[in-house]
């Protein structure tokens, strides 16, 4: 953010503490749940756009619960974190009472001329794990970063959802018939073949035929870990990444090549809600960090196409079975986001006032 400057909701934000706590404000209101809410945000006031963001990240190594050394940045983190947990973004985007787990905010030198606050968000997931190894055998010597009294957990060896059967089974390809059934909060079960696809897969296909026939095809936003064992293609880990980056693509994929499905997180804008409506298909949100859980659904790799992208970006085509996702986005014209969205708008107009 470049203060003074107009922001939906709030009105004008100034230079001053008052117009930086506005722009964090709407930093979450936009943020919405493309960054797997609840999130942590890094901020930095001052300084010019490169090292602010720098500055901004390093907030982001604090402890949750350390104090800001100056009186003021500390009362300001507490007010964000009050008015930001009001709003109503909740886990994932989809509405509740917890949308920020931290605000850490350090401040600057600055050119007179500018006045910039630079806004880093961190998702929920804790990523950081390190250790030491013997050199000679290859033995851990060491866990870092992490408690070492806890015992180590293998959270890929638990059961995963309970079902309730209530879920929709979906078996690809996908009848438009089938998708136009599916409304917003359905769970959806999906039972045999789907493909990967992100950003080099989404631009390959603006300007190429697919290698696949995508017709009534569910296609999955992910950059999954893949290891070759021998022959065969195995996958580690394999959760959705953010949808958004994709909104200049997916309505034309969809119209050109007869995609019914698409899985990510975070949601879609009105381009891809308008393709949705007019082709008969649907948007599924997978949970956000479930990244090993997703890839204990994949039955088996069955191919890889693009592989000129790298293994994140290639197009990997996976049996799956029970791969559960909630329909967020429906052909009805009906989108979780966006009412959440309009919603938590009208509550931060709400603080404002």
């Amino acid at each position: 953010y470049s203060l003074p400057c107009e922001l939906e909701h709030l009105g004008r934000a100034g230079r001053d503490l008052e117009g930086v706590r506005k722009c964090i404000l709407h930093a979450v209101w936009q943020a919405q749940g493309q960054g797997c809410s609840p999130g942590a945000l890094g901020v930095c006031v001052g300084s010019d756009r490169a090292h602010g963001y720098a500055l901004a990240k390093q907030q982001l190594l604090r402890t949750l619960d350390d104090v800001n050394p100056v009186p003021e940045l500390a009362a300001l983190e507490a007010r964000i974190m009050d008015e930001a947990n009001r709003l109503g973004v909740g886990a994932m985007g989809f509405g509740g009472k917890v949308s920020l787990i931290g605000c850490k905010i350090t401040a600057a030198n600055r050119l007179p001329a500018c006045f910039f606050v630079s806004v880093a968000y961190d998702c929920w997931a804790f990523r950081r794990l390190g250790v030491r190894l013997d050199a000679r055998d290859g033995a851990i010597t060491r866990w870092l970063y992490r408690d070492p009294d806890r015992p180590v957990e293998k959270m890929t060896a638990g059961e995963g959802f309970p079902l309730t059967g209530r879920e929709v089974i979906l078996t690809p390809p996908v009848s438009e018939e089938a998708a136009r059934a599916l409304k917003v909060g359905d769970v959806v079960l999906i039972r045999g073949e789907m493909f990967t696809g992100r950003d080099n897969v989404h631009a390959y296909l603006m300007k190429n035929p697919p290698p696949v026939d995508l017709n009534g095809a569910v296609i999955y936003h992910c950059g999954p870990v893949m290891l070759k064992q021998g022959e065969e293609w195995v996958m580690k880990a394999g959760g959705p990444t953010t949808s958004s980056r994709e909104e200049p693509y997916q309505a034309e994929v969809m119209r050109r090549y007869g995609v019914r499905v698409v899985i990510g997180k975070g949601g879609m804008g009105a381009r891809t809600l308008a393709a949705l409506k007019e082709v008969g298909g649907v948007y599924l949100n997978a949970i956000g960090g479930a990244a090993q859980y997703y890839a204990r659904t994949v039955e088996k790799v069955l191919g890889v196409h693009l592989m000129e992208f790298g293994i994140p970006e290639a197009m990997w085509h996976l049996k799956v079975k029970d791969f559960v996702a909630i329909v967020t986005m429906d052909s009805h014209g009906n989108s979780l986001h966006a009412d959440v969205k309009e919603q938590t708008g009208a509550v931060l107009a709400g603080i404002e006032a």
